[in-house]
């Protein structure tokens, strides 16, 4: 059956290493490593290990028997690969690239392209059926106390129905995600807020929800150019497909909702904990009064990627910590383009829970609106604040569309 936009497969490698060393049948890998032999991309952007499991290290390949360096799951790495594309990647402009994707990795992109950042034309995006990840000393500290196994000894972990499994010299040792979770462990707080666990908008969109009775990964074919590759890559005898059991749809269809559904609990939890109105506002200028005004903040964030931080001056130079404005100003200009990546909490050095703030005003936006960020390459039918404020600065009148 040739694969068409919209058709759903198990699909395995047929390479002996990316079957023993990969997930689900080692068939990401497979793809990525045909996608750069057959001259559809020039290189490929991975994660690899670097010293231990909590290492992850980003790694631009052009070479294809270096692809089995990026198998495998890295689920205590926090990287977010969107934002290389536009610092390092010079935005695909001249260089075909292909990537394994977590959602936010493929949000990431989009926000990226309608600013003009980069070519996603040149991008071909295999997207990862993502639970979430675990902050490197969330993991070690979980591992050791929860565990009682040294964070060090541990060579593999990956997700599988609901548990946190690690591979050690001693045996395999596994806790159930929900109960790690309700003792302040588990996956980072953004990640159970996502409301985005199949990332459809990539070319392909792959994952192990959804396998029954077969070591492999199921694969929805989301566009035509992952049609493509995917029938070319099986003509070519790197990966073999079969078709779902019916079984395995229905399945594949729960867990998603299982997992959107908990996503929702988790945001309904982390909003209300803000509080609201004048007791929301305290806690936000009480916790961002640590702020050191290292600009990590916005020098991390897919929507802000290139901005000058002298934008961002309200106050005099050298004042620490800056003003409330400083902040608010950030929040608007993030306000309708925020992807819940996490980054700006995860990189804080002074721990300001950014993410939950910034995300809680996404998600009033998106709910009024109707819009969400990274889902596709529309853009809010509102003036988009930064607009307003470059226009204000021109001394023009800002121009004024819906609730703005």
């Amino acid at each position: 059956m040739k694969p068409s936009e919209g058709d759903v497969f198990y699909v395995r490698a047929c390479n002996r290493e990316f079957l023993e060393k990969g997930e689900s049948g080692g068939a990401v890998a497979a793809l990525l490593k045909f996608a750069l032999e057959s001259g559809s991309v020039d290189a490929v952007l991975g994660v690899k290990k670097g010293a231990d499991i909590y290492d992850a290290v980003p790694v631009l390949i052009t070479d294809p028997e270096e692809i089995s360096e990026i198998s495998g799951s890295l689920h205590c790495g926090t990287l977010l690969l969107s934002r290389l594309f536009s610092s390092y990647l010079e935005g695909a402009e001249g260089l075909r690239i292909a990537a394994a994707l977590k959602g936010c990795d493929v949000m990431g992109l989009y926000e990226l392209a309608k600013r003009g950042k980069l070519r996603l034309e040149n991008i071909l995006m295999l997207g990862l059926n993502c639970g979430g990840s675990i902050s490197p000393e969330t993991a070690r500290e979980m591992l050791a106390e929860k565990f009682s196994v040294d964070p060090d000894s541990v060579k593999k972990e990956r997700i599988s129905k609901g548990k946190f499994i690690v591979e050690t010299p001693e045996g395999e040792f596994s806790f159930p995600m929900d109960e790690l979770e309700e003792e302040g462990y588990g996956r980072r707080s953004n990640c159970r807020r996502c409301m985005l666990k199949i990332p459809r908008q990539a070319d392909l969109a792959c994952g192990e929800w959804g396998v029954m009775g077969t070591e492999a990964t199921f694969v929805e074919v989301c566009s035509v150019k992952g049609a493509e590759l995917l029938e070319r890559a099986k003509t070519s005898g790197s990966v073999e497909t079969t078709l779902p059991v019916p079984k395995g749809l229905e399945i594949r269809e729960k867990i998603e909702q299982s997992m959107l559904n908990l996503a929702a609990d988790w945001r309904k939890k982390d909003f209300m904990a803000l509080g609201e109105g004048k007791a929301r506002l305290q806690k936000l200028v009480d916790e961002t009064s640590r702020c050191i005004k290292c600009y990590t903040c916005i020098e991390v964030c897919p929507p802000l990627a290139g901005a000058n931080v002298s934008d961002f001056t309200v106050d005099a130079p050298g004042k620490v910590p800056p003003s409330f404005a400083f902040h608010t100003l950030r929040y608007s200009l993030v306000a309708d383009s925020c992807i819940n990546c996490g980054q700006c909490e995860e990189l804080c050095p002074m721990d300001i829970p950014n993410a939950l703030f910034m995300h809680s005003f996404a998600v009033e936006l998106q709910e009024l609106y109707g819009y969400r960020a990274g889902e596709d390459l529309s853009v809010p039918k509102v003036a988009p604040m930064e607009v307003f404020l470059r226009e204000k600065e021109q001394g023009k009148e800002p121009e004024k569309s819906g609730k703005w």
